[in-house]
């Protein structure tokens, strides 16, 4: 493996003790960075040119992300890019136009300037709007990569009510963002709802609701000619099956929740007053 490559697999950077373990001399750093194929971020750390911004300004001081910045790095489900760098810098004094948060008390990333998953999670909780957490935490939880059990321990006094409230809003599966968001506001307007059931001559759909309502979600792939035509089908199985459907793509659920909501609510109520009735 050469040296562009090795910095690309742990992140765009390393340190010179990690380069000499893998067998990278300081001649060849030197060449390299005398050819422009790496830089010199500070004393003792090499990145590549290309390297991550967030990456490499966490690096310079000498800060770890965390919270809403760290999320691409463990791929986890967000609803919008952080706008400024969310940072735990230790003792140091986080700059002016970062968002500082508290100490990370978890090992943090093995490589990366990133704080561990525990510390990126719990300074979400605190610090991010509810359903924004929401959607980093049930993306870490649904994956397997760290449980509410863990979480909740991490959580006690009443200074985290509200953090353990959006716990209490993970669900034990969840296929896309708008799964999670969709079955937040469903369970928020006190409707009774079925996740993931399997319906005869339809498949598995998203939502039952009130034992009448098919809901599904739709995210990017929906919008292909084959998946089209499926769902499609699917509309018509389900009326067909006797039950009335609704569909929802992204802008609907994450954009106009408002929206989605008065179209559910509008159907069920009238089908409590007796329109889909023959």
């Amino acid at each position: 493996m050469n040296l562009s490559a090795f910095l690309a697999a742990r992140g765009g950077a390393a340190g010179t003790a990690d380069l000499a373990r893998a067998g990278f001399s300081r001649a060849g750093l030197d060449r390299a960075l005398a050819a422009g194929a790496i830089i010199r971020i500070r004393r003792g750390h090499y990145g590549l040119p290309q390297d991550p911004s967030d990456h490499r300004a966490a690096r310079e001081l000498k800060a770890l992300l965390t919270c809403l910045s760290a999320a691409p790095s463990y791929r986890l489900w967000t609803l919008v890019p952080a706008r400024t760098l969310h940072l735990c810098s230790g003792h140091r004094r986080a700059p002016l136009d970062t968002v500082a948060h508290g100490a990370c008390r978890h090992p943090q990333h093995p490589w990366l300037p990133v704080a561990g998953l525990a510390d990126v999670l719990i300074h979400a909780l605190h610090c991010l709007p509810e359903l924004q957490a929401l959607v980093m935490v049930q993306c870490a939880v649904g994956r397997g990569d760290i449980s509410l059990g863990f979480l909740r321990s991490k959580l006690g006094g009443n200074r985290n009510g509200r953090a353990r409230s959006v716990l209490d809003r993970v669900i034990p599966r969840a296929d896309s963002v708008l799964e999670v968001l969709a079955n937040d506001a469903f369970r928020r307007a006190g409707l009774h709802v079925r996740r993931h059931v399997e319906i005869p001559g339809v498949g598995e759909v998203d939502f039952l609701i009130e034992e009448c309502l098919v809901v599904e979600t739709d995210g990017e792939t929906h919008l292909e000619p084959i998946q089209v035509r499926k769902d499609r089908s699917r509309n018509n199985a389900t009326v067909v099956g006797g039950y009335l459907g609704l569909r929802f793509g992204y802008a609907d659920v994450v954009h106009h929740p408002e929206r989605m909501m008065a179209q559910v609510l509008a159907v069920l109520e009238q089908r409590r007053a007796g329109a889909f009735h023959p």
